[in-house]
């Protein structure tokens, strides 16, 4: 479990890097192009940058796999795993580009349907073998994934072919001019994903892979408070763009302010059950094995109450052309954590990197909030009325539900 954890994190961060220096570009041009040549110009260039990043990849991999599987104590289980899984990167080439042309033509029922058939073929084929009694190891589970990938990538593009003309007619302006909306949005995305897993790859290299194993399963639950996320940051994308050059600073604010709220909403009760029932949600999760990792857990609930303000702000500074400062911000957080991380992880030992990340997540949140108010004038009060105007507004609509009667239309 501790090797299949470093090897997500690693393939994780840089496939969310590349998505974060392509889809953000790949959007904001052909959505606002009505030229359908230029449009394809675009999402030639996007894919040749796509291809071209995916190649050196895997060129990393072949030359560094080995030393990087010894450095976090996997013996040769991570090496193998990503050499093995070159064929899932190169599926994934064509994946990530579909979605982005989905996106940019803020279509997103093909997204939904590619991530959840990947996701779902992966799980039957690992209940397959546990049915059928079937012995499996790390390598097969990376295969099992790229046939995932492949599926869903053969579902996406059966959803995208309306948006698809089949030239490939890059420029050098448009690979400049993806390049250079990117750059700042790849490093950050580069060292967001790092923060992200910091705790884990510290864990692997200054104790072993079996103490990751904990530390990925409180992860795993705690990673359900950023989907919400993820997916606004998608929406308040475009919007915020829109809004920063068409209708100015105030509108700007209040798209984040209510975005923000609408999340917290949702994730603060969710987390606050979670940190109670710590135990219980480990054992039903993982098993009585990782009890160990509740402590764990319930940190990462704290950190997960702070990450929608800071991944949409780092999302909306992207969105109105301050991708630089967005970078800065995000490195500084970076150094910080890994200062924290070293220090909890010496003088703490097993929850070192959990108390560390708190830490570090916490003092970050200090800075962005400071950062946000004198960007866009962010009022933090603001937060708490959205968030009980949400309440308000589920409360008034369960409510219209249940009185109505058969009879009635149905509720809009």
């Amino acid at each position: 479990m501790g090797a299949w954890a470093l090897f997500l994190a690693v393939t994780s961060t840089f496939e969310n890097a590349k998505v974060g220096l392509l889809k953000n570009a790949h959007i904001r041009y052909v959505s606002s192009s009505d030229d359908r040549n230029e449009k394809t110009v675009i999402a030639s260039a996007s894919l040749l940058i796509n291809a071209t990043i995916t190649i050196l990849f895997i060129v990393l991999i072949l030359i560094f796999s080995d030393w990087l599987s010894a450095l976090l104590h996997t013996g040769t289980e991570l090496a193998s795993m990503l050499k093995w899984f070159i064929p899932g990167l190169l599926i994934m080439v064509v994946f990530s580009h579909m979605e982005a042309v989905q996106q940019s033509h803020l279509d997103f029922k093909g997204v939904f349907a590619g991530y959840f058939v990947r996701q779902i073929v992966f799980f039957i084929l690992i209940c397959g073998n546990l049915v059928l009694h079937i012995q499996y190891t790390l390598r097969d589970v990376v295969l099992y994934q790229s046939i995932g990938f492949l599926i869903g990538t053969i579902v996406i593009w059966y959803h995208s072919r309306a948006y698809l003309n089949y030239r490939f007619i890059p420029t050098k302006k448009a690979i400049y001019q993806i390049l250079g909306y990117g750059k700042y949005i790849f490093a950050s995305g580069m060292i967001s994903n790092l923060f992200t897993n910091l705790d884990q790859l510290m864990t692997g290299k200054y104790r072993d892979s079996s103490t990751v194993a904990h530390y990925n399963a409180a992860l795993r639950i705690n990673s359900l408070l950023d989907v919400p996320s993820y997916a606004a940051a998608d929406i308040l994308f475009p919007k915020s763009a829109r809004a920063s050059a068409e209708e100015g600073a105030e509108k700007v604010r209040y798209l984040f302010e209510r975005m923000v709220g609408i999340l917290l909403s949702f994730s603060a009760p969710i987390a606050i059950f979670i940190i109670i029932f710590a135990k219980q949600v480990i054992f039903l999760i993982a098993g009585n094995q990782y009890i160990a990792a509740a402590p764990i857990l319930q940190l990462y609930m704290i950190t997960g109450l702070i990450r929608p303000m800071q991944n949409q702000s780092a999302n909306l500074l992207n969105s109105i052309g301050k991708q630089a400062v967005c970078f800065w911000m995000n490195t500084a957080a970076l150094a910080l954590n890994l200062l924290i991380n070293y220090a909890c992880l010496k003088y703490i030992g097993f929850y070192g990197a959990a108390v560390g990340s708190t830490v570090s997540y916490s003092i970050a949140l200090v800075a962005w909030y400071f950062l946000m108010r004198r960007l866009i004038g962010f009022q933090a009060a603001n937060i708490g009325r959205y968030m009980l105007e949400t309440y308000v507004s589920i409360y008034t609509f369960a409510a219209r539900f249940l009185k109505r009667s058969p009879q009635d239309p149905p509720a809009s």
